[in-house]
């Protein structure tokens, strides 16, 4: 009985080759059996053991506990599509204080939980049931990963006892969502929930934010009450085997509320952020203070927590280097800044001597590497260690590479460059700007070109730029609409420009102007969509006129597909399946309770316009089905 199993296979094994033994092996499969009836005896007692006490009379359930971790997260909102299988957190994050917003479709759930997220610094939280509820994400987790928001997936399960059995909706959720978030737990005992969640809220935050997912079985959200009579049969009367069953099954559920419900800390954990180093700082100070033509390329990671946005732009005001702002920093330096670059982006990385890459990742949207000079100098700062090195060596090479927070290397930079008295080459700022006047009414007279049908685009966005007030919102939904408005439209403020990221998700649309307009009810949110990508969410004009969240759409209706349908065509002589109708979207927008308007001439823009924006002030979401011609302003532009 003193051998390990390893010991006594390899003995038995040893007593085969020597049969004259019979009582040394015998003393061995003896030991071997004793072992196993202890391991059994350990396995027995573990499962008959329960800790803490057992709400038996259901006073609480684990719905209560995963309000109570979000309430003390300074979470506000609950995206959902309800389902059985999460009512109880539903039902409790209300009575909390919680607003619990059902939309109608989850994907729309997870992206307004995306947009809350990235408006307010706060994980955004969405709650779907099983199965094909949680399936029906994977597009929005995965886009949420790509932007690195700190997203909260709460998702229903098949009860504990029933996995594997043929339970509804019961699949193996973890293997989709493993690859796809910084953190994935499932619920097995009640009692951890609370430190599961607060694990997953420092998980979503830390290093490189990114979305998380727990699993809840059913059995751990209900009350005890309802998950006995469910587990163990009631009002039979049962042989022995039975009776051996349901003794197994009340012991299991009890081990399963054991300790539920006493106090736990729920409040938050303490976030670990990577931070650049001293000497870091002090060597991007001497490559600033040595270059002639330095250039800032901002990307969405300057604008995460624990910097604030305001901080961030101030920062950069007072260096008053050039930038480039782009995913989240749109609009960071305002509608008008003198620092501000929008045009001719490739020309300047040719010429700039240093190029200081603030959360911008060298793939496809910097040519892999290849728009950087050679001979430039550069400084790359990004959390993550793969984004910081992507193409490294084979396009381009870092001066200086910091692994760590974008906003704070900036803030901090700023501080040690004014202590040194730095001020920005003027001359290479004027060159810049010019190029931008140029450019920019090169894009304006595009404007005053004839269409075979319908409006100019290019006319219609800088009207629309003219006209959208100060406080806007604007979310991207689409293509070749919004790769256009791109160039014409300028975002207001910090945090006022909602796109889908890298990854290029068309149907963002619904959820990110959801959730933009709940954390920021005062803010007038725009969703810019092309035609093709309004199918993806116009359902959702039913949630906002529900919710009462108004919001306006614009949508460039030119019946195709046209950022495909660009190359398709030319190369491959045929535009199947890139054909739209100029279907009657604002008829779509009356039938789901909102207000919808027929914009078909330039003379009726401005009207239309101001009409749709009373609408709005008034309660009413709004949809402009804006009727456009083809344009040629985005010719050699890629859609892959």
């Amino acid at each position: 009985a003193r051998s390990t199993p390893k010991d006594c296979s390899r003995s038995v094994c040893e007593s085969v080759s020597r049969p004259n033994q019979k009582t040394d092996t015998m003393e061995l499969v003896a030991g071997a059996a004793a072992v196993s009836v202890a391991a059994g005896a350990a396995a027995y007692h573990k499962f008959l053991r329960v800790n803490g006490p057992i709400d038996t009379e259901g006073k609480h359930h684990g719905g209560e506990l995963v309000a109570k971790v979000l309430k003390e997260h300074g979470v506000k909102f609950v995206f959902t599509l309800v389902g059985g299988h999460i009512s109880p957190i539903l039902v409790a994050s209300e009575k909390s204080g919680i607003r619990v917003v059902d939309t109608r479709h989850e994907v729309t759930a997870v992206f307004a939980a995306d947009a809350v997220a990235r408006m307010t610094g706060v994980p955004g939280v969405a709650a779907v049931t099983a199965g094909p509820g949680l399936t029906n994400t994977v597009t929005a987790i995965k886009n949420a990963q790509m932007a690195e928001s700190p997203v909260i997936l709460l998702g229903g399960a098949a009860a504990t006892l029933l996995k594997g059995r043929g339970a509804l909706q019961d699949i193996d959720q973890m293997a989709l969502f493993k690859p796809l978030c910084k953190f994935c737990a499932t619920i097995t005992r009640v009692r951890d929930i609370v430190p599961v969640m607060r694990q997953a809220f420092y998980e979503a935050q830390s290093g490189v934010p990114g979305p998380v997912f727990i699993e809840f079985p059913i059995d751990t959200l209900y009350p005890y009450p309802t998950v006995m009579k469910e587990a163990v049969p009631q009002g039979k009367r049962a042989g022995l085997v039975q009776k051996g069953i349901n003794w197994y099954l009340t012991n299991h559920v009890n081990r399963l509320f054991a300790g539920a419900f006493e106090d736990q800390p729920c409040g938050p954990l303490p976030l670990d952020i990577p931070r650049a180093s001293t000497a870091q700082i002090q060597t991007a100070v001497k490559l600033v203070l040595a270059a002639e033509r330095p250039v800032f390329l901002l990307g969405s990671q300057a604008t995460l927590p624990p910097t604030r946005a305001e901080d961030l732009r101030a920062a950069l005001e007072a260096m008053g280097i050039p930038c480039f702002l782009g995913g989240m920093t749109r609009g960071l330096l305002g509608k008008h800044s003198p620092i501000q670059a929008r045009q001719q982006r490739k020309e300047a990385l040719a010429e700039a001597d240093l190029v200081i890459l603030a959360g911008s990742v060298c793939d496809f949207r910097l040519g892999y590497g290849r728009s950087l000079s050679r001979k430039s100098k550069i400084i790359a700062i990004n959390r993550d260690k793969t984004s910081l090195y992507k193409n490294h060596g084979v396009f381009w090479d870092a001066t200086l590479a910091v692994l760590g927070d974008v906003g704070s290397f900036v803030v901090s930079l700023s501080k040690e460059l004014a202590a040194q008295k730095y001020k920005a080459p003027t001359g290479w700022t004027v060159t810049l700007q010019q190029r931008d006047e140029k450019k920019e009414r090169e894009n304006e007279a595009k404007g005053s070109e004839k269409m075979s049908q319908h409006m100019n685009p290019v006319k219609l966005l800088h009207t629309f730029e003219r006209f959208i007030d100060d406080n806007s919102i604007l979310v991207a939904d689409g293509g070749d609409f919004v790769g256009t408005a791109a160039y014409i439209v300028r975002p207001r403020g910090p945090l006022t420009w909602l796109d889908p990221g890298a990854f290029g998700t068309l149907g963002v649309g619904g959820g990110f102007a959801l959730g933009a307009k709940l954390a920021r009810p005062d803010a007038e949110v725009w969703i810019i969509y092309g035609d093709g990508s309004l199918g993806y969410s116009v359902a959702e004009f039913d949630t906002f006129a529900r919710h009462k969240t108004p919001v306006i759409a614009l949508v460039g209706n030119d019946a195709c597909w046209t950022q495909i349908a660009r190359e398709q065509v030319p190369m491959f002589k045929t535009d199947v399946a890139c054909a739209l109708e100029f279907t009657d979207y604002h008829v779509v927008a009356d039938g789901y309770g909102g207000k919808g308007y027929l914009l078909a001439k330039d003379e009726d823009v401005e009207r239309i316009f101001a009409e749709a924006k009373k609408t709005c002030k008034a309660g009413k979401p709004t949809l402009i089905n804006a009727l456009i011609g083809k344009s040629d302003f985005r010719a050699g532009s890629i859609s892959v």
